[in-house]
Parts: C-alpha cells; sequence; structure tokens
C-alpha cells in the first residue's frame, strides 16, 4: 500500500466520524428530527471495503448506513441535508438517514429492513451482468441480519447463479441490545459454508486489513469466482438508535466499551500517518465538515404542496416475450 493509499483511507475514516459526531449533535439540537444510528466505530469497515470497488460497482446499506455513502464517494453536504430533510438533499430529504441513495456513484441505497441489502444487490448485479457490465456489488449488512431468511435466500441465489456479491457483515457484537452470542447459533462465516460461499473473518478495526481482504474477495469475484463474504469484527461506539441517549438503556458493561473504544479505527490508520500528513487531513475534514453543516441547515426544507411527488415510478421499461 502506498503513503498516497493510507491518506485516502485516514480521509475517509476520519470524515465519517467528524461527520457522525456533528450528524449526533444535530440531532440533539433538534435539526435532525427522529434521530439516527450512529456508525462511530465501525469507520473502518466501510473504508476499507470501499477503498476496494471500481467506478461500475454497486453496494446497498443498512440502518447504519451513513458511512457505506460517504465512503463510497458521496457528497457530505448533500448527505447532511438529506438527514435534514431539506430538498438539496442527496434525495430531496425524502430518504432521510435510514434510505439515502446516491445512484450516480452506484449506491442503491440504505436500508431499514434487516438483511434486505442482500436481496436488493444480488439481483442488480446479476441483471447488470446480463447486460454485459463487469459489476461488482456489496451488500453490507450486521449480525443481526445473519438468521433472516431474505439474506439466505441471496445467499443461496448468489451461489447458484455466481452472481459476484460480496456480502460484509458488520459484527458489532449487538443486535440492537441482544448479543450476539445469544442469537447466532454456531458461525456467520458457518452460514456462508453452507452454501458454498467463501468467507474470511478480519479486524474491522483496521481499515488496511479491511481494504487487503476486501480487495482480494473483489479480484477472485471480478474474474468469474462467485459471492465471497467477509466477516468484519468491529465495536459499535455509541448507542444503537440516539434514542438512547435518553432512555439510558443499560446493557454494555462499562468495561467492555472501554476496551472496544480503545482500538479505534480512526487512531489506527492515524498512527500510520506522518504529523503533517495526518494534521492537514484533519483540517481539511474540518473545513468539509463545517460547510456542509452550513449548507444543510441554509437549505430550505420541503414545500408542503409537494409531498406526493415521487409516489410512482416514470420511465418504467416494458419487458418482452412474457408468456
Amino acid at each position: 500500500m502506498t503513503d498516497a493509499d493510507r491518506v485516502r483511507l485516514y480521509r475517509t475514516v476520519r470524515l465519517i466520524r467528524r461527520f457522525e459526531e456533528r450528524a449526533v449533535e444535530l440531532v440533539h439540537g433538534g435539526q435532525i428530527v427522529g434521530g439516527i444510528h450512529p456508525y462511530l466505530g465501525q469507520e473502518g469497515v466501510a473504508a476499507g471495503v470501499c477503498a476496494a470497488l471500481g467506478a461500475d460497482d454497486v453496494l446497498a446499506g443498512t440502518h447504519r448506513g451513513h458511512g457505506h455513502v460517504l465512503a463510497r464517494g458521496a457528497d457530505p453536504a448533500r448527505m447532511l441535508a438529506e438527514l435534514c430533510g431539506r430538498v438539496t438533499g442527496l434525495n430531496a430529504g425524502r430518504g432521510g438517514s435510514m434510505h439515502a441513495a446516491d445512484l450516480s456513484i452506484g449506491v442503491l441505497g440504505a436500508n431499514a429492513i434487516v438483511g434486505a441489502s442482500g436481496a436488493i444487490i444480488t439481483g442488480a448485479v446479476w441483471a447488470r451482468r446480463r447486460q454485459g457490465h463487469d459489476t461488482v456489488g456489496v451488500s453490507f449488512f450486521g449480525d443481526g441480519a445473519v438468521n433472516e431468511g431474505m439474506l439466505l435466500e441471496a445467499f443461496n441465489l448468489a451461489a447458484l447463479w455466481r452472481v459476484p456479491v460480496l456480502f460484509v457483515c458488520e459484527n458489532n457484537g449487538y443486535a440492537t441490545t441482544m448479543p450476539v452470542a445469544g442469537a447466532v447459533a454456531g458461525s456467520i462465516a458457518g452460514r456462508a459454508a453452507a452454501f458454498d460461499i467463501p468467507a474470511v473473518e478480519v479486524d474491522g478495526q483496521d481499515p488496511e486489513t479491511v481494504r487487503a481482504a476486501a480487495a482480494a474477495a473483489v479480484d477472485r469475484m471480478r474474474a468469474g469466482g462467485g459471492p465471497e463474504l467477509i466477516e468484519a469484527r468491529t465495536y459499535r461506539f455509541d448507542a444503537h438508535h440516539t434514542f438512547e441517549h435518553a432512555v439510558r438503556l443499560d446493557y454494555r458493561p462499562p468495561d467492555e466499551v472501554t476496551r472496544g473504544r480503545a482500538r479505534d479505527p480512526v487512531d489506527i490508520q492515524g498512527s500510520r500517518l506522518a504529523d503533517a500528513d495526518r494534521a492537514a487531513v484533519n483540517a481539511e475534514v474540518e473545513a468539509t465538515v463545517d460547510a456542509a453543516v452550513r449548507f444543510a441547515l441554509d437549505s430550505p426544507e420541503p414545500d408542503p404542496a409537494d409531498a406526493l411527488a415521487y409516489l410512482y415510478a416514470s420511465g418504467l421499461i416494458v419487458r418482452t416475450g412474457g408468456g
């Protein structure tokens, strides 16, 4: 990995970190209504995986999806405007935190349905491959999704049809408040093995480790190797949802949180940079996020008269040859 690659990875994890911290502030200030699912602590997974993708590749995220969208290259200002429900957002303020999409860069959407990204990406990549594209897809999901039927169905079809989908499980140890040990019989990697899908477990707190695993998988899949799974062991630093800040749920031992926070992906990647390079990135990111906050808060809110817009699809392509 070159020095430039290391700087880019650091910029991505730092950008996600500061974006999420400012977004939490806006939740508490009332500018983001309804709260968010913070990605704090898991930045290394999105940064590492997205660094391995090509321009024609696609991904779908989760309800905790801001990091995926930003790591893929979405405009932070338009992303934050989306969270604030403004018309300048990526989806005109109608997707919000859990449904942000940017089709121009292959982000087919964050998704609030647990496990749905697998089905979405398997279908999208299969269709693009049939059209002659050299597309690889990424399905992000959490440990709480590995027992969901639609994800297992996606495993099955991707394996049968050799669809190049990288299934990325962000195992942060908890499905909301349920510890993974109390919810998952066997192992997460074993789910993939049941469908003859190669699987690897990686340290999700190290962006370079994730990038290396993702790059190797993407190369094999692009060469016709079929789907693969990465289980990224990570840790969520903040609440499952910012609503926890008000109700003070008590389900993680304090010493566990302290140990989890000790392996910070931003610090891990930052330690690989020269002090001057790290300081320059920090200053650039801070300016970018400051500008994003100003843009979001200065943007207009939607006109209630347009509430029924975008409810129906247009420009549908009629398929021929059906019986």
